[in-house]
């Protein structure tokens, strides 16, 4: 019986990943083998099928439109046999590894994983803080949980709330703000790892730009922690900064909030079974997020 694949499956493997990652060097990493393997295995397969794969530019290999319109059908193939490979060996079901981001994990998470660890005692979690975007399909991470706008290749993203943003600052700080044109008189702390901009929330507050000047940080923990510790006003998801305007550390000066299409995710591999352990978290997630919403929204009227 003749074989259903014309070129070798190592070969469709390496054709995948430079189409998906634009360069040689990742495919022979995940590989194991050497650019120079990889590029054989490219043009052996550009042979025996009798077309081209790869346009190559000086930006690197970008896949022709033949290999783009099959592409999808590829990696959710490797996606596909990824899962079915981790089901021979055997998931653990007692041990849900997460990948986050530090402002999730220190601002939100850590505080609350208790809680999942008190209603399923028999999962241990364990958290992988990273701002790396980490592929789900060829790692043993579980699920993650990402900041934007949901649109990543490959995983299936659910949206768990975090799109209202607007700025906090110190609560010794807060006297000098008295009105939003107030904020001229005060660092604004520039997180630039953070994609949240100002310019909407002048207009929602019906305000000229004010220049962001200020320090700046490439964590977004640390941009949260120059915040408390009286550095000037930083701009923060409201969920993110609940907590700390909650215990006092943080105020929200004005009543001006910003919505956005940005937020956090809960992300799973694409064609990859959900396996009982991320379920619950997922389900816990769903109920967690919204009541710690709405608790720091009913100690705000409380406090009114």
């Amino acid at each position: 019986m003749a074989s259903p694949f014309p070129i070798p499956l190592n070969a469709i493997r390496a054709i995948e990943i430079v189409a998906r990652r634009g360069a040689l060097a990742p495919a022979a990493e995940e590989l194991g083998v050497t650019p120079g393997a990889v590029s054989q295995h490219l043009r052996r397969a550009e042979e025996r099928l009798g077309i081209e794969l790869f346009d190559r530019t000086p930006q690197g290999l970008r896949p022709t439109d033949a290999l783009r319109a099959v592409l999808p059908q590829l990696t959710q193939g490797f996606n596909a046999l990824a899962g079915a490979v981790a089901g021979l060996k055997g998931a653990d079901e007692h041990v849900l590894t997460l990948t986050v981001g530090s402002v999730f994990a220190s601002r939100w998470l850590i505080w609350r994983i208790a809680k999942f660890n008190r209603l399923h005692p028999q999962i241990e979690t364990r958290l992988v803080v990273t701002g790396t975007m980490i592929d789900l399909a060829r790692s043993d991470i579980d699920c993650a949980i990402r900041f934007g706008r949901g649109i990543w290749p490959g995983v299936v993203a659910e949206l768990i709330g975090g799109n209202r943003y607007s700025p906090v600052v110190a609560a010794a700080l807060a006297d000098k703000l008295k009105r939003p044109e107030d904020l001229c008189e005060l660092p604004l702390i520039r997180d630039t790892a953070s994609m949240l901009p100002w310019e909407p929330w002048f207009a929602a507050a019906g305000i000229a730009p004010i220049e962001v000047a200020g320090p700046r940080y490439d964590d977004p923990a640390l941009a949260f922690d120059a915040a408390i510790s009286e550095q000037g006003v930083l701009m923060t998801v409201d969920l993110m900064s609940a907590d700390a305007v909650s215990d006092g550390r943080l105020v929200r000066p004005f009543d001006v909030a910003v919505d956005s299409e940005l937020g956090y995710w809960f992300i799973t591999a694409e064609g990859r079974r959900m396996p009982k352990k991320v379920r619950l978290f997922r389900d816990w997630l769903r109920a967690e997020v919204p009541d710690s919403v709405d608790g720091y929204v009913a100690q705000v009227k409380r406090a009114t």
